[in-house]
């Protein structure tokens, strides 16, 4: 059976948001293992792949406070503190995978799997406003964003060079052959 990443993704989601969730309505028993471990159980047929489910939300877990620390500049005037928690959670888990992912993660699914989780689990906006800090984050990275973008400039640049040089040779020879 194949594994459907998808699903674990949202199992993933569900993990992270029920443990800050606990834990900052003050439930001490809250313990991200058991979490996990009860929201798998009854997908783990149709999930296939539990270790990517405990991979993923073990990594987004134990550098919650570096991944905050590295979506803040890229929503500056959102403070991830006032982001929604739902929100908040896809942001870690589409950056955690964007950075620290990409060899087994291509970019772009990165970015459209945590879009995908926005619009199933967040608000109207969510999807928009997750699509923007990862694109962001791509791009800082050196994404291929950034690639396309300087090639487009630099072509844009040398055609516009060539435009002037044949326009101004030919205002030189008009004017020497006085026509």
């Amino acid at each position: 059976m194949a594994s459907n990443r998808h699903l674990g993704r949202i199992i993933s989601l569900q993990s992270l948001y029920e443990y800050e969730f606990r834990s900052k309505a003050g439930d001490a028993s809250a313990d991200i293992d058991s979490i996990v471990a009860k929201n798998i159980e009854p997908y783990a047929k149709a999930l296939g792949d539990v270790d990517f489910v405990h991979d993923l939300t073990h990594g987004v877990f134990d550098e919650i406070e570096q991944l905050d620390k590295e979506l803040q500049p890229m929503a500056p005037e959102w403070p991830i503190s006032s982001i929604s928690p739902i929100d908040r959670n896809v942001l870690r888990i589409g950056l955690f995978e964007l950075t620290r992912r990409k060899d087994q993660v291509p970019p772009k699914v990165a970015i459209n799997e945590a879009v995908e989780l926005a619009k199933a689990f967040g608000s109207d906006n969510s999807s928009k406003f997750i699509n923007g800090v990862l694109g962001t984050a791509y791009r800082n990275i050196g994404g291929e964003d950034n690639k396309k973008h300087a090639e487009q400039e630099k072509p844009k640049e040398e055609s516009a060079a060539a435009q002037t040089k044949p326009e101004e040779s030919s205002e030189k020879t008009k004017d020497e052959n006085g026509r």
